[in-house]
């Protein structure tokens, strides 16, 4: 079977690729950077071609030319840095060019990346789990172009009859992970090299989900015919970054963690309660513990670094 991933070679694409790879299926990877990464020990289950997601003709070339039946759009902005023009090019018309070209070349199943940032602030549900049917609150530029990349891609279904499903990630994390939000990336990466580092809340509240789980998730959501659901969140681990800094001086007693102030960033802290049952009750998902998830990351960055790792 062929797979087309479109920005696969981002933060979440260089773990699908290999994963998907290792269980037999054959992958084209469409990228604006093609050359990031290195899938050359993959062989020729890996075809990398150069392709913007925002340019309709690059998506469908490239599209029809793999022969894919099932497709997955890793490709847009995290994060609210980007110019407004520049910004709609890539997370809604980019989006829609995947609907399109999916739907006129009959694409099986297509699988994007939405967010948890669709459900804006956790004051608007209080203290309760957000659940895929609680109404949108987003606010800021990329929540709410993931929430009109779901409203499309309802509207594909409802109208074409496609099969198309989003998946919502929490705060993914990974020692890679540069983009968006990354204070529960930094107060554990940069510990690990020895650095201090300092945050303005200690009650701020994330939701963390390693890398590694996530692609796991897009996998089983993609290899999937007809999913029960057309949208399924991740979940993760609710947590503040006070909490985060116990576990890593559990690993790193040493470290240089600092706070300006104990409370007052816990209401900004946007979605943390996150109801993931509809993913784990429909594909059987389970992720390592976040205590396990954290040494994973010191390790990987000490390995970096040329030493040993620590034991858990």
């Amino acid at each position: 079977m062929s797979i087309f991933v479109i920005g696969g070679t981002g933060f979440i694409g260089i773990r699908v690729i290999p994963s998907l790879v290792a269980r037999g299926e054959t992958v084209v990877c469409m990228d604006i950077n093609p050359n990031a990464p290195s899938f050359a020990g993959l062989g020729d289950k890996v075809t990398v071609v150069r392709g913007d997601v925002t340019q309709f003709d690059d998506v469908i070339g490239n599209m029809e030319a793999s022969k894919a039946d099932r497709v997955i759009n890793l490709s847009y902005n995290l994060g609210q840095d980007l110019p407004p023009h520049r910004a709609t090019k890539l997370n809604i018309i980019g989006m829609d060019n995947c609907f399109e070209a999916a739907r006129i070349l009959g694409v099986k199943h297509t699988v994007f990346a939405s967010s948890l940032a669709v459900n804006g602030q956790q004051s608007h549900y209080g203290e309760r789990a957000v659940t895929e049917d609680d109404y949108k609150h987003a606010v800021v530029q990329y929540g709410s172009h993931k929430a009109f990349n779901e409203f499309q891609a309802k509207d594909y279904i409802d109208k074409h009859g496609m099969t198309i499903t989003a998946v919502r990630p929490a705060n993914v994390t990974g020692p890679d992970k540069v983009r968006g939000s990354v204070d529960h990336v930094n107060i554990i990466t940069r510990p690990a090299r020895g650095e201090a580092i300092s945050f303005p809340f200690a009650d701020a509240m994330r939701c963390p989900i390693h890398v590694d789980d996530i692609a796991e998730v897009f996998i089983r959501v993609l290899m999937t015919d007809k999913p029960a659901h057309a949208v399924y969140s991740s979940g993760g681990q609710a947590i503040s970054l006070a909490d985060i800094a116990v576990i890593v001086r559990e690993f790193l007693p040493d470290a240089k963690i600092s706070f300006e102030k104990q409370s007052g960033g816990r209401a900004s802290s946007g979605n943390w309660m996150i109801d993931n049952s509809r993913l784990v009750q429909e594909f059987g998902v389970q992720y390592r513990s976040y205590r396990e998830r954290v040494l994973q990351i010191i390790n990987e960055v000490r390995a970096e670094l040329g030493q040993a790792p620590i034991k858990g």
